[in-house]
């Protein structure tokens, strides 16, 4: 009965209509953990998100691979139960806990009936902070890592992301995957992952944000049970990464008929003063489907992919602008000579007043829509603490954006947009491309 219930909350949350407001509360618990809050009593259901600051580029040296793994365990038995019986007590209890690392967070998602919170907090609460961390769940989940490992060995994909970091950002965390390597992984051991663990679950870098039902009070008291025996402090930050790539070509052999490209350079950090408008520019660019300038330039006139995309990517310690495209061998050239050109034509004459405004409506337009249910809300939430914003950042986004004007715009263009310090990795057998530099 209580999966039903579940699986009924969750329909019935994404068919709710749009709020007018978000009403964000600012709680903090009687032992000072503070949290954001959209409290909502439509139904009988309570979102929960945490972030743990710092993520997988918190690795100490040498066990690169140690807190994604130890992240994949933390559901793998706690306390006093086994992998078979934790997940039996979260069944039980129509709970859902999703674990995640990314180089710069790592993530806990908890969904939870208000009838069994309280059992669904401290069952959670085991796995944050007794993980078993038992010898066949560890080999059972190295299994399945190392597996990862290798199939992204073999994807194209992967290869130019993975090849356009290790470029970029040198000894840095983030030259490097979070899986780790097969030998950085088949080493580690239980020790390694109990260290991982305790260099990035601390409560000095905990974020946290709630959607549903559940009051001010009630999440006070549930954050000091939910984090209670956690470590005060982790492992310092690392500090910001290197950009190191210039302008040119990397091509990466590779066996296939189609090339991939991954492109870029470095980006606009988030607190700056005119990434609302890069934001705006970066849709007309390449952000916005098949009405983008390079969907237009690169497809629709020229027929060289099927898809090309752009994205502001702004991380912790790092930002870049970057782009990526897929083409046939003989045409992946041509391609790159494509997107080089609408660069710099970009950066020379900015975007039209039509573009500007269809940029704008679009992204006023589909902001409302991220806000969907309580699992989407608190997950937004927890994101902006993270970024740093403040609460009124939802009531006036939109105003932001529409703020952009077209000499924003210009002007931001030339500043960012440098066709000359493009970096292409290209990865596949690309007919009459060669490493430049």
């Amino acid at each position: 009965m209580n999966r039903i219930l579940l699986a009924v909350a969750f329909t019935v949350i994404a068919a709710l209509p749009l709020r007018a407001a978000v009403d964000i509360q600012q709680v903090t618990s009687p032992g000072g953990i503070e949290a954001w809050l959209v409290e909502s009593h439509d139904l009988p259901f309570t979102a929960l998100e945490i972030r743990f600051k710092g993520g997988a580029s918190l690795d100490a040296e040498g066990k690169r691979g140690a807190i994604n793994l130890m992240t994949a365990l933390l559901e793998e038995g706690a306390g006093e139960m086994d992998a078979q019986a934790f997940a039996a007590a979260r069944d039980a209890l129509a709970a859902k806990f999703t674990f995640d690392v990314h180089d710069d967070a790592l993530s806990v998602s908890a969904r939870m009936l208000t009838e069994n919170r309280d059992q669904a907090v401290t069952l959670l609460h085991k796995a944050l902070v007794a993980p078993r961390f038992d010898r066949d769940a560890i080999a059972r989940v190295r299994d399945q890592v190392l597996s990862m490992i290798r199939s992204n060995a073999k994807d194209p994909n992967r290869i130019a992301g993975q090849t356009f970091d290790r470029l970029a950002f040198g000894e840095h965390p983030y030259a490097s995957s979070p899986n780790g390597t097969v030998d950085s992984v088949e080493s580690l051991t239980r020790d390694d992952l109990i260290e991982a663990k305790n260099r990035v679950m601390a409560r000095d870098r905990v974020y946290v944000s709630a959607a549903g039902d559940i009051t001010a009070q009630e999440l006070g008291a549930l954050l000091d049970r939910l984090f209670a025996g956690l470590p005060e402090t982790g492992a310092p930050m690392p500090g910001d990464a290197p950009y190191l790539l210039e302008g040119g070509t990397t091509v990466v052999p590779f066996e296939t008929p189609q090339s991939v490209a991954v492109f870029g350079h470095r980006g606009i950090d988030r607190d700056d003063p005119d990434f609302f408008a890069a934001y705006v520019l970066n849709t007309v660019l390449g952000a916005s489907g098949f009405s983008s300038r390079l969907m237009e330039e690169v497809r629709e006139k020229r027929g060289l992919t099927y898809g090309i995309y752009t994205y502001l990517y702004s991380m912790d310690h790092a930002d870049l602008y970057l782009g990526q495209v897929a083409s046939a061998n003989d045409r992946i050239a041509e391609a790159i000579e494509v997107i080089r050109a609408e660069w710099a034509k970009v950066a020379a004459s900015g975007v039209s007043a039509a573009e500007l405004e269809a940029a704008k409506t679009y992204l006023t337009g589909a902001y409302p829509l991220r806000f969907d249910g309580n699992g989407p809300i608190a997950d937004i939430l927890v994101g902006m603490q993270l970024e740093g914003l403040k609460r009124s950042y939802v009531a006036n986004r939109n105003d932001k954006v529409r703020a952009v004007t077209l000499d924003d715009v210009q002007r931001v263009a030339a500043r960012l947009l440098n066709a000359e310090a493009l970096h292409f990795v290209v990865v596949g057998q690309p007919a009459g491309l060669e490493t430049t530099n």
